[in-house]
């Protein structure tokens, strides 16, 4: 598995337009004081998207249809304007994201998992149909768009016909990106401007597909898209199969103390205890009455426990074999979360009616 930087001149063009600042959040803690991000409080969440509707418990479809099939959830675009997508209900902080799927086909169809935060923090993977032998990673930090050169491609074998897992391992000294369990990129903190690049905010995990190729789009977008997305030819599917999350700060919520947007300002929070289980979606919870804050360490990032707990003195992976392993200790729902893709927002504030300000 090899990962390179592919922008040519041309490219790089049409990155700096489909990247187009179109980021939007509710309450930006850097901004205002905002409510407490509802938070993960177990180690770990699953979901198996094949099971039925069941599969859906914890996660919120914000638009278009989504319904589990055998081959896992569905996100079909029919028509100019779909953009079906679902979230999780509730944020982690440092952890682990695990999602097994198969690509849509079609021409400028880009098929998405990321995690965002409030704060504009950002850590994406993204497939964009017309390029079958290649996905992109990418990330942002306080929504800052000034450069293009985060973005790479990463070859994988027809990610479109073939599920493939990929996977995202973000701790608060780096993050890396993993396709069926190989390490294929590495973003060290310090790699990210010195670190206020950095994604380092509690986030929530958003999948779903956009036409990149809607006519409508951006110039820029629809060459970086591939070219534009002809309607005729749908549907473009892409399927989820699985979701497996590991949770490195298990916590009730997180709240922003101050407006640094720094991993060593979110104060965590836990007082709850016991286990959820269903037969589609799981959280194994180890964490009880805690109140913590992380801090930051040059070697082994941690945080300092008001609280003695379970969850203070185990360790953490996530449920697939393929999850790389790290330590636990790394490092309010916003109604309207954000992308940094100019046709996606207007695919989705398409789809839900409303107008782009």
């Amino acid at each position: 598995m090899k990962s390179s930087l592919t922008w040519t001149a041309v490219a790089l063009a049409a990155a700096i337009q489909s990247c187009t600042a179109q980021t939007y959040t509710e309450c930006n803690p850097m901004e205002e004081t905002c409510s407490a991000n509802t938070g993960l409080a177990s180690w770990s969440f699953t979901t198996d998207f094949t099971s039925g509707d069941d599969a859906f418990d914890s996660w919120n479809i914000t638009s278009g249809s989504v319904p589990s099939t055998s081959l896992g959830a569905e996100f079909t675009i029919n028509e100019q304007g779909d953009a079906p997508t679902i979230e999780t209900d509730f944020y982690i902080f440092f952890g682990y994201l695990e999602v097994k799927m198969r690509a849509s086909n079609g021409t400028g169809i880009v098929s998405t998992a990321i995690m965002e935060s409030d704060d504009l923090d950002e850590i994406d993977w993204e497939q964009v149909s017309t390029f079958n032998t290649e996905i992109q990673s990418n990330y942002f930090g306080k929504g800052n768009t000034t450069s293009y050169d985060r973005a790479t491609t990463i070859t994988v074998d027809t990610p479109e016909d073939t599920f493939h897992t990929y996977g995202i391992s973000w701790t608060s000294e780096k993050t890396e990106w993993y396709v069926d369990g190989t390490l294929v990129r590495t973003l060290n903190y310090a790699d990210a401007v010195d670190g206020t690049n950095y994604p380092q905010t509690p986030m929530r995990v958003r999948i779903g597909i956009w036409a990149g190729g809607d006519p409508d789009n951006s110039e820029g977008t629809i060459e970086w898209a591939g070219g534009e997305t002809d309607y005729t030819q749908a549907p473009f599917t892409m399927y989820l199969e699985s979701v497996s999350i590991t949770n490195y700060n298990p916590a009730e919520s997180y709240t922003y103390t101050d407006t640094t947007g720094s991993y060593d300002s979110i104060s965590a929070s836990n007082s709850t205890s016991g286990s959820t289980t269903s037969s589609s979606s799981s959280s194994t919870d180890t964490t009880s009455s805690t109140s913590r804050s992380v801090a930051a360490s040059s070697s082994t990032p941690g945080f300092s426990d008001t609280t003695s707990s379970g969850a203070a003195s185990g360790s953490a992976s996530a449920t697939s074999s393929a999850t790389p392993s790290a330590s636990p200790f790394v490092g309010g729902s916003s109604k309207l979360l954000f992308a940094h893709t100019e046709g996606f927002w207007m695919g989705l504030l398409a789809a839900v009616g409303v107008a782009m300000l």
